[in-house]
């Protein structure tokens, strides 16, 4: 089954634009969705929802939220819920560099 992400709420603009240009060159596509974009993830939601929408759409979170996000994740396996992962940016990452990553892993199956 091949990788696939969900883009946090705070991603939705830069990086989510160098996933398009990626995509639209060919080459290993990135299949990603952003918060705000299917109806049931709407603008807003809080992390815990957000987290177990990601499990039941089998998505990997890719987020820069290390002050709640990281807390909300530890208690999400505590309340017996799983999750295919979370892919935290670092400040000062490289566009460039983000999206060859996730490139790099969707490739990977």
């Amino acid at each position: 089954m091949p990788i696939r992400f969900v883009l946090d709420e705070n991603q939705r603009g830069r990086l989510w634009r160098a996933i398009w240009d990626h995509n639209s060159r060919g080459g290993i596509p990135i299949d990603a969705v952003r918060v705000g974009d299917p109806p049931d993830l709407p603008l807003g939601i809080e992390d815990p929802i957000l987290l177990l929408w990601a499990e039941q759409a089998d998505r990997i979170l890719v987020t820069a939220d290390k002050q709640t996000m990281i807390a909300h994740l530890g208690g999400h396996p505590a309340a017996g819920h799983h999750s295919p992962g979370i892919f935290l940016i670092r400040n000062g990452s490289h566009l460039a560099d983000l999206v060859a990553f996730l490139s790099l892993a969707a490739g990977e199956e």
